[in-house]
């Protein structure tokens, strides 16, 4: 039976309370967490914005990543951009990038933890880029830890089941529109049984293990390291409703891995900081940004969910808000695509210059492929064209 929609309020009301001490001073003091970096290969532009303090990479030559693993920083993020791409070229880059990082790992070095970042509705190359970055680094993971919460937006792994928060209501992850994607699409939103049916069978939903939030609340990290130390199972579910059960599962996993384990991650972003010891700090502020005040800001939106169609629907009610419409149609005829280029860009320097804000989006209808290759094709044309555009 598939699971209903929860109240968001009474949903997180009803579960046992939260752990009381905070992690995160454990974790930046942990022995091994000093003698390690962490690695993230993002699938897509967005991961990093959970982080602070870090580099960001879009290539990876050996010696920058030597560089990095020799220096000070607590983690460091690769943009591979892998969710633009198809299957096959997924797994050959991240195969390359895992090959980069043993390469550049050398005695004396911090040891590399790897994680792939993935989409907190669970679109993206599952599992085939993960076990393709699992061969290059050479094996030997006792599993594929698999946290998609991302609290921060919505996002919430209760009873194994995935939610995304809508309101005040949380929606099964298989009932949203994320999961009819063209290219990633799934049915199931209970995690076990999404793997299931990503790997076609072959890793079956009772095989699948899980970190409970019961485990998480009542526990607290010992038991969380307890449980990942007898782990059987070669991908486990780790669910979470707050960003201190991710921080109670950080410092889990950290001792577990003092015991000899060794895991690979898929996660969302939530997770990336708390494993990695950065605290937090406040949202940016106009006053950090150092905006000149002469011209207008630019706002660029590309993707086609309904969720980002009612925040753009929102924005373009706000005073003094410029809006050009991208006819995506227009992109990916060949004829017209150079003009409709032209005339955006027209369009939005005149606003600019007028000291207006911008919001340049995408026509909000979804156009996809015969199939998902195509699908994919279809994104990386109109994102060259918002490119183009600015």
């Amino acid at each position: 039976m598939k699971p209903l929609a929860r109240a968001l309020a009474d949903t997180l009301a009803n579960l046992p309370s939260e752990w009381p001490d905070d992690p995160l001073p454990a974790i930046r003091a942990a022995p091994s967490s000093s003698g390690e970096m962490l690695v993230v290969l993002d699938d897509d532009p967005t991961g990093t914005q959970t982080v602070h303090g870090i580099a960001v990479l879009t290539e990876w030559p050996i010696e920058a990543l030597r560089a990095e693993l020799t220096s000070d920083r607590r983690a460091l993020y690769l943009l591979t951009n892998s969710r633009s791409m198809p299957l096959a070229q997924a797994q050959l880059l991240n195969a390359e990038i895992g090959r980069a990082i043993r390469t550049a790992a050398q005695p004396g070095m911090r040891r590399p933890v790897v994680i792939s970042r993935s989409d907190s509705t669970l679109r993206g190359h599952f599992p085939g880029e993960v076990e393709a970055l699992a061969d290059a680094l050479g094996g030997g993971f006792d599993a594929t830890l698999l946290i998609p919460a991302f609290i921060a937006g919505g996002r919430y792994t209760i009873d194994d089941i995935h939610y995304v928060a809508d309101g005040d209501r949380l929606i099964p992850a298989g009932e949203t529109d994320f999961a009819r994607d063209a290219t990633f699409g799934y049915s199931a939103s209970n995690l076990r049984e999404w793997v299931e049916e990503k790997t076609s069978g072959r890793v079956a939903a009772t095989s699948v293990g899980s970190i409970t939030i019961e485990t998480i609340r009542r526990a607290g990290p010992n038991g969380v390291a307890a449980q990942l130390a007898e782990l059987r199972s070669s991908v486990c579910v780790v669910n979470a409703a707050s960003e201190r059960d991710l921080a109670v599962v950080a410092l889990g996993i950290l001792q577990a891995e003092a015991r000899g384990k060794r895991f690979l991650y898929r996660t969302a972003a939530s997770i990336v900081p708390l494993r990695a010891g950065i605290s937090p700090r406040p949202l940016l502020a106009r006053a950090d940004l150092d905006l000149p005040a002469a011209t207008g800001g630019l706002i660029i939106v590309g993707s086609y969910v309904s969720k980002t169609s009612g925040q753009v629907a929102r924005l373009l009610e706000q005073p003094d808000v410029a809006s050009v419409e991208v006819h995506v149609e227009a992109l990916l005829e060949e004829a017209g695509c150079d003009n409709e280029i032209g005339r955006v860009a027209e369009a939005t320097d005149r606003r600019l210059c007028d000291g207006q804000d911008v919001v340049i989006f995408t026509s909000r209808r979804l156009v996809t492929g015969a199939d998902s290759e195509r699908s994919l094709a279809i994104g990386r044309k109109v994102s060259d064209g918002l490119i183009r555009i600015v």
